[in-house]
């Protein structure tokens, strides 16, 4: 049977939020954002380890106060992450002891809501394609534009999806992807992109608006709302 390993990258600086406490340490019910995402993969029967990344001085007060005040058990790896997210994941994906046909699952430490049902989902999906990307349907009409903000074109709404994550792949295929990037210079603009750009199909899984990134203080406020209104708890240890 196939190991499932899920990558948690959360060394991003949160320039947007405005904040001196980086968006992934601010407080989302009395826990920092990152504990709440932990605790998804924590508490999945389907995940066998996870690797965190964050920023190297955050190493020993991530240990610390969140993996052993929380008594998270599948944290396999505190790792350093990188000048990009694209390196800082590439880091946990050379810090995993996976065989080639395990499945990583790459989920951005910041996206706190995810639900165990559409997790479930990718993985089974990812066992059949290899390479699968949690998305929700555009809703807005999207326009191109030229740099002086000049309408191009107007794109097809209908086949337009917004790629979130979790982002799942067999291991030697993300990892094939990570290495031919690195060897070329090339940065994708998501963990996806790098597995295209391969041509290998992606293939995606219907997730879920609420499935929100905490960019903004805007986004602290619906995530409370969110976890309010399911009445969500933290279950750890």
């Amino acid at each position: 049977m196939a190991k499932v390993y899920a990558i948690i990258p959360a060394a991003g600086t949160g320039s947007r939020m405005g904040s001196k406490t980086k968006k992934q340490y601010i407080e989302l019910n009395d826990l920092p954002v990152i504990a709440h995402t932990l605790n998804i993969f924590e508490q999945s029967l389907a995940i066998d380890g996870i690797i965190l990344v964050v920023g190297a001085e955050e190493i020993a007060w991530c240990r610390q106060h969140i993996v052993e005040k929380l008594k998270l058990r599948k944290i396999l790896a505190i790792v350093a992450g990188g000048i990009c997210r694209q390196q800082s994941v590439y880091n946990g994906l050379m810090s995993v002891a996976a065989r080639d046909d395990d499945i990583i699952v790459v989920h951005d430490g910041v996206r706190p809501l995810l639900t165990g049902d559409i997790l479930q989902a990718a993985i089974l999906a990812t066992c059949k394609y290899r390479a699968v990307v949690v998305a929700v349907p555009v809703k807005d009409t999207i326009k191109l534009v030229n740099q002086s903000q000049t309408v191009i074109n107007t794109l097809p709404r209908g086949k337009l999806w917004a790629a979130q994550t979790p982002q799942l792949f067999n291991y030697r295929l993300l990892m094939a992807a990570y290495q031919s990037a690195t060897d070329s210079d090339f940065t994708g603009t998501d963990d996806a992109s790098l597995v295209e750009r391969l041509g290998h199909d992606v293939h995606l899984v219907v997730g879920s608006y609420e499935n929100i990134k905490i960019t903004t203080p805007e986004d602290i406020v619906t995530a409370k709302a969110i976890l309010s209104r399911k009445g969500t708890q933290m279950i750890c240890g």
